[in-house]
């Protein structure tokens, strides 16, 4: 990807995508948020400050990831499957939310981070096949998921 024909549009609506996936979810888990405290954790949890830090990080790699992805010379086909698979894995994402907080489903939302943790990995590959840096850049996501689920099946085990 030549930086030189940086297409500042569809990067800005490449990262806004993903942070408003992550506001919108936000909004509607605020007030389960609050019950969330007084849950009994595993070892390692962070403070509940640092949630919200961690995911506009990235939200916002999982933009620039997706608009390399989009200004690639790959295939359209390629293109058009990766796009697609991060896009569900998108909607997977927001609706863990919902089991996690809202329903407080904590079993349930652990086995459905391991679907989203799959669909990761897969939005991964495609991206690293079509652009290497939009790959690495969807690493710390899988990483992020991967200590989620540690931290949701404690919950669900302690609680």
């Amino acid at each position: 990807m030549d930086l030189g024909k940086l297409d500042k549009k569809l990067l800005v609506i490449c990262i806004a995508l993903p942070l408003l996936v992550g506001a919108i979810s936000a909004s509607l888990t605020r007030e389960s948020m609050m019950l969330f405290d007084s849950v009994r954790k595993p070892p390692l949890s962070p403070p509940g400050w640092l949630f919200p830090v961690v995911w506009t990080i990235l939200y916002t790699l999982m933009g620039i990831a997706s608009y390399f992805v989009l200004q690639s010379d790959a295939p359209k086909a390629e293109i058009s499957k990766a796009i697609n698979v991060y896009l569900y894995q998108l909607l997977v994402n927001f609706l863990w939310s919902t089991w996690f907080f809202n329903l407080q489903w904590y079993l349930f939302a652990f086995f459905w981070l391991l679907l989203l943790w799959i669909m990761i990995l897969v939005t991964l590959v495609r991206f690293y096949r079509i652009s290497i840096p939009a790959g690495y850049l969807m690493v710390p996501y899988l990483l992020w998921v991967t200590f989620a689920g540690y931290l949701n099946l404690g919950i669900a085990l302690m609680n």
